[in-house]
Parts: C-alpha cells; sequence; structure tokens
C-alpha cells in the first residue's frame, strides 16, 4: 500500500526512535566497517561540519546578493582549493553537489568552449581510460558527446599510447584520474598533459578522490623519503580543469564538491545566464538552481577547523593503514592491484575466489567495493580505520582461508551503488 501522509504531526520523540531504528540496518560506519560512501575523520570534524551546516541550513547559495555571507564562504573554498591545486593567477571555479556534476560541469564548459576556441565537425569526443569515472558516460549521454574508453596498461594506468591513437578530429577531452577508482592508482598525468598541449586539446583531471588528500600525502612521502607522487596538478600547464571532492578528504558534509579551471574562459563556459522571461536575468553558474548553504558553511568550517597540520595528520595515518594492508597482503599470498599510493587499495587472491571471500565480509558487517578485470577487493580509507584495521584483517584471512578450503564461487555480483 502506498505511504500517504498522517492527518496529524507526529511528535519529534516518535519521529527520532523510528529514525534511529530505520538506520539500525546500516552499516556500522562509526564503528570503522565502511570502506566506501563515509569519510569518517573524527567526531569533532563531524560535530564542526554538522553545527556549520545547522546555522546555514536554511539559506540559498542561488542568492549572492541576499547571502553575501556564502559568496564569501564559496569563494574562501575555491582560492583554497586552487592554491592546493598550484593553480595559477586568473584560475577559477565552483563549488558544486558532488564529483558527478563536477565532472559534468567540466564536460559541459569543454564543450562550449571548444565550440567557440577549437570548433570540431561532427560528435565531440573524449578520450579517457578503461578506469575512468561512469560520470564521463554519464556527461556523455547528457551532453551529445562521444566517449571511447581506452585499455590500461599493466599497472591500471592510463595507456597514453592508446590514447594518443584514438585521438582523431572531433576529438575535444582528454581525461586521467587521479587516482583511479578501481585501483587507486593515478595515471600519468604529465604524459597526458603533453599529450593534450601537443594536439590542442582539454585534459581534465578526474582527482574527485584525491584532490583533497593528495598534496598532504606528498608531504608524507616526503617526511618518508619516498619517491614522489605522480605530479596531478595545474603544475602540468596541460591540465584545463580539475573537478575534487570536499565530501571526500575535505571531510565535509555531503553534497560538496569543486570543479577547477586554469582561466576565466573556461569558467565562463560553465555559466548558464537566461533572461528572456519575465522575471529578465538569470545567471546560475551550476546545474543546480537553488543550493544548500549549509554545505557551503560546513566545507568552509572543516578546512578552517583542520587547517594544514590537521590533514597532514590524517594524511599520515591513512598512509600508515594503506601500508598496513600492503604488508598484509605480501605476508598472505595476496596481490595488490598495481601501486596504490594515496587512500585507495584493492588486491586479489592467486590462490581462490577474492569475491567470495569479499561476499563473506559484507556478510560479517564489513562493507568495502570489488572490482573485476583482475577481481579485486577494494577498500577507501579513511584516518579512523587506523582503529579497526587489525581487526578487519583478522576477518579477510578468515574469509580468504575459507574460500581456499571450501573452493567457494562467488555470484559474480560486484556493485557498489
Amino acid at each position: 500500500m502506498r505511504k500517504t501522509l498522517p492527518n496529524t504531526g507526529l511528535s519529534w520523540a516518535t519521529l527520532q526512535s523510528e529514525l534511529i531504528q530505520a538506520g539500525s540496518r546500516d552499516v556500522k560506519w562509526r564503528e570503522g566497517r565502511a570502506a566506501v560512501y563515509v569519510f569518517n575523520s573524527g567526531e569533532d570534524v563531524m560535530q564542526v561540519a554538522h553545527d556549520a551546516y545547522g546555522m546555514f541550513i536554511a539559506e540559498n547559495g542561488l542568492g549572492p546578493a541576499a547571502f553575501p555571507s556564502l559568496k564569501r564562504m564559496e569563494q574562501e573554498v575555491i582560492e583554497i582549493a586552487l592554491s592546493l591545486q598550484q593553480a595559477p593567477e586568473g584560475a577559477m571555479g565552483s563549488m558544486t553537489s558532488g564529483g558527478t556534476e563536477s565532472i559534468l560541469l567540466a564536460m559541459k564548459s569543454c564543450r562550449d568552449w571548444s565550440q567557440q576556441h577549437r570548433p570540431v565537425l561532427g560528435k565531440p569526443k573524449v578520450v579517457v581510460p578503461y578506469s575512468a569515472h561512469p560520470a564521463f558516460n554519464k556527461g556523455a549521454h547528457l551532453m551529445g558527446l562521444e566517449i571511447v574508453r581506452m585499455p590500461l596498461r599493466t599497472d591500471f594506468t592510463a595507456d597514453v599510447t592508446a590514447m594518443a591513437e584514438a585521438i582523431d578530429s572531433r576529438t575535444v577531452m582528454v581525461v586521467g584520474s587521479a587516482p583511479c577508482f578501481p585501483y587507486g592508482v593515478i595515471d600519468p598525468i604529465p604524459e597526458l598533459s603533453k599529450l593534450a598541449a601537443d594536439r590542442g586539446l582539454w585534459l581534465h583531471v578526474d582527482a574527485c578522490v584525491g584532490g583533497y588528500l593528495s598534496p598532504f600525502m606528498r608531504c608524507v612521502r616526503e617526511e618518508r623519503q619516498l619517491p614522489p607522487l605522480t605530479s596531478w596538478d595545474f603544475s602540468n600547464t596541460g591540465v584545463s580543469s580539475m573537478s575534487l571532492d570536499l565530501h571526500k578528504y575535505g571531510y565535509a558534509a555531503k553534497g560538496a564538491s569543486t570543479v577547477l579551471y586554469r582561466d576565466k574562459s573556461m569558467h565562463d563556459a560553465q555559466i548558464f545566464d537566461f533572461a528572456d522571461w519575465p522575471c529578465e536575468r538569470m545567471t546560475t553558474p551550476t546545474f543546480a538552481g537553488t543550493r544548500p548553504g549549509g554545505a557551503i558553511a560546513a566545507a568552509w568550517a572543516v578546512l578552517h577547523y583542520l587547517g594544514f597540520e590537521g590533514y597532514l595528520d590524517r594524511a599520515r595515518r591513512i598512509d600508515a593503514v594503506r601500508e598496513r594492508i600492503g604488508d598484509f597482503c605480501k605476508d598472505n599470498g595476496l596481490s595488490v592491484h598495481g601501486d596504490p599510493q594515496l587512500s585507495i587499495i584493492a588486491f586479489g587472491d592467486p590462490s581462490g575466489d577474492i569475491l567470495a571471500a569479499g561476499e563473506g565480509l559484507y556478510k560479517a558487517g564489513w562493507f568495502s567495493s570489488r572490482v573485476r578485470k583482475p577481481d579485486g577487493i577494494q577498500v577507501m580509507l579513511s584516518p579512523q580505520h587506523d582503529k579497526v584495521v587489525d581487526t578487519y584483517l583478522d576477518e579477510v584471512m578468515r574469509q580468504v582461508q575459507r574460500v581456499r578450503v571450501q573452493g567457494t564461487r562467488s555470484s559474480g555480483d560486484v556493485r557498489y551503488s
């Protein structure tokens, strides 16, 4: 039977109880049992985001004249993002609702900018590595673009030579990830940057996962005297735009992301401006009209609450957990996919069905993604995972041994959304 509105309102106590009950079967992310969807940086950070969001829960980012506070906070968030990504003078950006919107806006901007500056005949084409996020296909579907996905190198990074061969007269954009979601490896952005510059193309770097983590992980690797991260940011002169999520490793409230552009003309191509209706001119920088002021305020507050040292501390913790999982895999006959250096690590089992082990982990209350080509369990780490990593790995070992001994086969379902 269809749900209907109650005749009389219910008390908050009743509703609160129902909400608690509704969430009782959700993954226990506060206990560190979720390795996707939630980015737990500690209860203090959660509280800052919660309180800041609540202070601006009714304010609307659509109206900067009415809410100059939001305009100022958004601008400061963008300036911080640009500085972290070594953007040149004149670079610009916007806050968005999430990574998908950031990617779609970059694709829309590229399409419209190219029509003006580098027009092509026929359907504009975007060349991406096989590991690129599905949002690029969503954007192509919505905007009348063609997507071409190219195979990866043996280290699971983008094959720049193959991508170069796929470029033709209709190509307007090439894409790299920093890192890609499936394997957590950074594509060779310097090589892609040179390719884009040589061919006169727009390079978008999808740093939705790594954008607010990589600058601090670079410092961690310097501290540990390890080889530097692959360069991913605007210091590569061929990079035209970047997407980076505040609600991932910026630890802000959902939904908050950023899309950045090398110069004003590229950002201008993102903006919608319309005047032919009774209320005259309406200008929106993103796809949304109304934008929640709480998301802007929470992002601003968390960035300033943590500061450089706070983010660096959390990067150190994530790095230690990833290293712990990598060592565990090496010691127990599991194989790590590629050379992940940030927060995502995917691992397989040459001696058994790792997807079956992943299904066992899920039944035991541990929620993570699984990948194919090759099969693997994939975890996206948060700082708070340092409190549960040993317990998690104990369960991984139990499930792996169970599958190895019993020869258990998986259902083959690897969906994570």
